[in-house]
């Protein structure tokens, strides 16, 4: 094969834990009797609360065809890289075994918001039955500390005020604010997506809308943006570029001479999949491949019935920019190049495009 396919999974082969029924017919075609792929896949999804062979043992269970790990491509994975940050301590915010997942990556000293809450509890004070009946604050405070938001906690209140402390204390959390300690200390963010589907008959909030609240909220106290060191996740280039890498190691294992030249994007969202694939064509210029092509299914977050806005300072109008608002918005952008009823038909009509007989 000279192509590969990056799958994203909620609205393309899963509705919440509910296989969407096209996935199975799918996969069929795409391995051969004793179930090794014809082809290389890679699931790039913006979840972050689990490690990534849980992710491939549910998907091995759903869709009835062998998966490993490293097929599985989580927001945070591209983390792996970020080595400079592995070594210091870092509050995490998600749900999930976090510390699992962040010692994983390669941090050494991750620390929950669970933890810091227990060690500063006078922090946590918007739900009254949750407030410390001995109100004693022990002396606590972070050394060399970043953030990084894995995903969407359970208890926004909690983690957006100690987020916040943080970042005002410089990692001295119960200390008093301080106004000249801009910018703050790095915060790393995985997913940004604003929406995504479930079972519901409409979207869900996603980790983008947690991220819209905790920006909003430290610009309201500061006056200033809040600054991300770096945002992985479907758009951004970075996450395209790690899953290129997985693609083209699953072909080298393979012993697939030929080389890849086209990566096909199949995604149900117009600012994650289709936004990020696009943004990463106009950059494979300088990479080994020679195209990625985006294929929206109408079985998720994309409603065929409505339209993208033509600038942003239409938000106000009918539509709205979805996406995160460190992302340029290009109509050109959220452009599909191929859209189709579901995945199976995604795969059909790869295979025709390629000329490809399993």
């Amino acid at each position: 094969p000279s192509f590969g396919f990056l799958f994203d999974i909620d609205g393309v082969l899963v509705r919440g834990k509910t296989l969407i029924p096209a996935a199975r017919t799918a996969f069929r075609k795409l391995v051969n009797a004793q179930g090794q792929f014809l082809v290389p896949v890679v699931f790039v999804t913006n979840a972050g609360n689990c490690l990534r062979q849980k992710k491939a043992d549910q998907l091995s269970h759903l869709l009835g065809v062998p998966i490993s790990q490293d097929q599985v491509m989580m927001s945070h994975s591209p983390l792996r890289m970020f080595k400079h940050y592995h070594e210091k301590c870092v509050l995490v915010s998600g749900q999930g075994p976090l510390l699992d997942i962040a010692q994983d990556l390669g941090f050494c000293q991750p620390i929950t918001i669970d933890t810091l809450r227990e060690k500063r509890p006078l922090l946590d004070a918007v739900d009254h039955d949750r407030r410390p009946n001995v109100l004693v604050s022990g002396g606590f405070c972070f050394k060399s500390l970043s953030v990084v938001l894995f995903g969407e906690p359970v208890r926004w209140e909690t983690s957006l005020q100690l987020i916040i402390d943080v970042l005002l204390t410089s990692g001295y959390p119960g200390n008093p604010y301080e106004q000249e300690n801009y910018p703050h200390i790095p915060v790393l963010a995985c997913n940004m997506d604003l929406m995504w589907v479930a079972e519901a008959q409409s979207p869900r909030f996603g980790h983008g809308t947690f991220m819209v609240c905790l920006e909003n909220i430290y610009k309201k106290i500061t006056g200033k943006d809040l600054k991300y060191e770096a945002l992985m996740g479907k758009p951004s280039r970075l996450t395209y570029q790690y899953a290129e890498h997985l693609i083209r190691a699953q072909a080298l294992q393979r012993s697939w001479e030929q080389p890849i030249q086209t990566l096909y994007a199949v995604g149900d969202n117009l600012m994650t999949d289709v936004y990020g694939a696009n943004l990463w064509e106009n950059e494979l210029a300088s990479a080994a491949a020679a195209h990625c092509r985006s294929v929206l299914v109408c079985t998720g977050v994309y409603n065929p019935h409505t339209e993208a806005p033509l600038d942003t300072r239409d938000s106000i109008t009918e539509t709205v920019f979805h996406g995160h608002r460190d992302f340029r918005f290009d109509p050109g952008l959220v452009e599909p190049d191929h859209i189709v009823p579901d995945v199976d038909a995604a795969v059909d009509l790869v295979f025709q495009l390629e000329n490809f007989v399993p």
